[in-house]
């Protein structure tokens, strides 16, 4: 019976793949019932297998025995529903609809490719005499035009370095950390690591002694490569660092090397001695298998010490391949590379760039500057993440508010017009990025086409606008460090925004019921539970942690992200939720204090927000760094002196009245339930930094540190709410 039921869920998924490898879906696109019928599709029972997730996971049981048959796939979508065991189980795993039968290991053009060495000697051959790498900073220091390197010229500098680093007396397999900014150095680097079977081990260039420290003593490291300005705190960890050998200095050829004395007879040369070394005598590499070790990458834990997650070759190909299945760039792309390397989202992008042979340009080292650089640069490509977006729509809508007059009218008018027609599925009319935008699309190099967001949720009003005002395709997507970053993203043609759109044909997903927190896969309209990713993407583990790891990943290989998600009609993920960091309040009420504060930093007036509640209290508290431009302004429209003096201007209760106002004002708006509001509010003069050890390098909230910094404040607030409502524990209303 059970061979019976596998044939059929089989016949049915062989239906599906010809339905959807012959063709585009569209609005009014359904698999023919009769040719189901011919499969073991058709007959009674219940929704079967669905595109359209509301309504065809009931019934019969999907794939089992005499269970569901039906139309299965009802609609246009971007996701197919399959079972997860096929004899067995509801029909709960949701993957691409462009790969349903099978997940995405490969490079789908070059699938003989399978690691991230062997991608690189393809791009080499194939784009050899083509830009690759652009940097603007010239030895002296002093801003020019971007200079290239080409593809040929990585690859010899990529040579060079791993043969350097051989001829110093590095083996195979050693661990080399590399410890600065985004600039080329950082990328032959890399390479280099790869070609000759050593593992690059990222560092965020913002951590300080400590962390570096711990790091270099965790993973092992042999090399450190660090440009002049991290050499110090290098150098003071060293002592404590018996296995680093070799130390790497970035800077210019003709520089100087400091020559501390070490107790531990650790090398440091310059860069450019040890590229010039490897020229001399250019060694055959050594090159990975896809099972090895590809690089450890140390997440910004927000509790504790970092953890190390473990990407195999095999994994990072993997990954590479399913973004450049569902973002399609091109050779004669231009990417801005100014998102931290360290960070998983930049490096997946970027080894998928190289494989399609993309231009990849450095900003000059400054966030600030960046605008510039992209002025210069003019990319086609920009991956960013919502902060920065949120500050672009900050700009522009108070450079249009101060326009006053036709022009801000103006600006409103084709905004809606345009707006109205992208969410219709019309072509906007040209007129109005004449008029308008095209001068806003300039502000970025005037060239981008495909803009990128990712590593934290971006709201729907600022995703849209950019939609509008720099046209082309705006994607959001989902992923971690511990998925070799993509895990989702939104689709091409879909124009909708406020979710995370369809799995990457490198994973499957499933939702688990969270029952504390009342999220089931059986709820209605929209089933909810916690993100479940399965798929080649999926890490080895944490280095030196079998705990943690098991933690993660269950004996069935799904890797459990704490994160909660919703699916929207035709297989969209929305995430609505995060199952890590809750806690509960005195009369049971579960928080989930992230969602909150993201909320709550939609307010024109808040920077920064830190939510803190605990069980002994039947309410939160909050601790809020101001936008101080916002808040100024505010204060002289009111007559309020000194505005300069944040501190001062922190301590008074007409600014913290305002403040909590505006926050309860994005509460209604968000719909947040009343045990999710903040009763009181600490405004800081300092704001939440890495340096402070309030943030993570990903500038995540480390919330035992800002308890800890911010004890005082939360016992006066709760001290203040006793005061008032006559007990610390408040019993509140839902």
């Amino acid at each position: 019976m059970a061979g019976r039921g596998v044939a059929r869920a089989e016949g049915r998924l062989q239906v599906l793949n010809d339905q959807l490898t012959e063709r585009r879906f569209s609005d009014h696109h359904s698999v023919d019932a009769t040719t189901l019928d011919r499969h073991g599709g058709g007959g009674g029972g219940g929704g079967g297998l669905s595109l359209e997730p509301t309504r065809g996971s009931g019934g019969g049981g999907g794939g089992g025995e005499g269970g569901g048959g039906g139309e299965f796939v009802q609609h246009a979508g971007y996701s197919v529903v399959l079972p997860e065991k096929l004899a067995e189980g509801k029909w709960n795993v949701y993957r691409s609809a462009k790969f349903p039968l099978h997940l995405v290991h490969h490079f789908v053009d070059i699938p003989s490719i399978s690691t991230l060495h062997e991608n690189f000697e393809y791009a080499e051959r194939r784009f050899a005499n083509e830009p690759a790498l652009g940097t603007r900073v010239r030895p002296d220091g002093t801003l020019g035009k971007y200079e290239w390197r080409t593809y040929a010229e990585w690859g010899a500098a990529r040579s060079a370095f791993g043969s350097g680093l051989v001829q110093f007396g590095i083996p195979k397999g050693a661990k080399v950390g590399l410890y600065f900014i985004n600039r080329e150095e950082w990328l032959i680097a890399e390479q280099g690591c790869f070609a000759y079977g050593m593992v690059p081990v990222p560092l965020y260039d913002t951590l300080g002694p400590d962390s570096v420290k711990y790091i270099c003593n965790h993973a092992d490291l042999t090399v450190v490569v660090c440009t002049r300005d991290k050499l110090q705190t290098v150098v003071e960890c060293l002592d404590e660092c018996p296995a680093v050998r070799l130390v790497v200095v970035i800077g210019p050829p003709d520089q100087v090397v400091p020559q501390p004395h070490l107790k531990n007879q650790c090398e440091i040369v310059s860069f450019s001695r040890l590229e010039s070394q490897g020229k001399i005598s250019i060694l055959p590499f050594a090159p990975p298998q896809p099972s090895d070790l590809a690089t450890i990458c140390y997440t910004s834990g927000t509790t504790g010490n970092p953890k190390g997650a473990l990407l195999t070759h095999a994994n990072l190909v993997a990954g590479a391949a399913g973004i450049c299945t569902t973002i399609e760039v091109y050779h004669g792309d231009v990417h801005m590379s100014y998102l931290p390397l360290a960070h998983i989202y930049e490096r997946a992008n970027i080894h998928g760039m190289i494989h399609v042979g993309m231009a990849i340009g450095f900003y000059q080292g400054d966030p600030l500057k960046l605008l510039d650089d992209m002025i210069e640069l003019r990319p086609t490509i920009f991956t960013s993440v919502p902060r920065l977006y949120n500050r672009i729509y900050d700009r522009i809508m108070a450079t249009v508010k101060s326009s006053g007059g036709i022009k801000e009218r103006l600006f409103h008018v084709a905004f809606n017009a345009k707006r109205r027609a992208l969410a219709e599925g019309r072509t906007p009319s040209s007129i109005w990025d004449k008029l308008v935008f095209n001068k806003i699309r300039e502000r970025i190099g005037g060239r981008v086409r495909i803009m990128v967001t990712g590593a934290s949720p971006i709201s729907p009003e600022v995703f849209d606008f950019l939609k509008v005002c720099f046209g082309g395709r705006i994607v959001e997507g989902y992923g971690m460090t511990e998925t070799s970053c993509l895990i989702s993203c939104t689709d091409d043609g879909d124009t909708t925004s406020g979710h995370v759109g369809s799995p990457s044909p490198s994973c499957e997903v499933k939702l688990v019921d969270v029952p504390e927190m009342q999220y089931t896969s059986g709820d209605k309209p929209y089933p909810r539970g916690e993100i479940c990713v399965r798929g080649p993407i999926i890490f080895q583990g944490y280095f030196k942690d079998k705990a943690q790891t098991a933690e993660m990943v269950d004996g069935d290989g799904w890797l459990h992200t704490g994160d909660i998600g919703m699916w929207l009609p035709r297989g969209r993920l929305k995430i609505i939720d995060r199952k890590k960091n809750i806690f509960k309040l005195a009369q049971g009420e579960y928080i989930a204090p992230e969602k909150i504060e993201n909320v709550y930093i939609r307010s024109p007036f808040i920077a920064q927000c830190f939510i803190h509640g605990d069980s002994l209290n039947a309410y939160l508290v909050a601790v809020v760094v101001p936008d101080f431009e916002v808040l100024e302004k505010w204060a002289k429209s009111k007559g309020i002196g000194k505005v300069e003096d944040h501190a001062a201007l922190c301590g008074k209760k007409v600014v913290n009245d305002i403040v909590l106002t505006s926050m309860n004002e994005a509460a209604k708006e968000a719909k947040l339930r009343g045990f999710e509001l903040a009763k009181r509010v600490y405004l800081s003069a300092e704001p939440f930094t890495v340096e402070n050890g309030l943030l993570t390098p990903t500038l995540k909230i480390k919330r035992p540190q800002a308890k800890a910094m911010f004890a005082k404040q939360i016992d006066d607030m709760y001290s203040e709410i006793a005061k008032t409502e006559g007990s610390a524990v408040i019993i509140t209303t839902k």
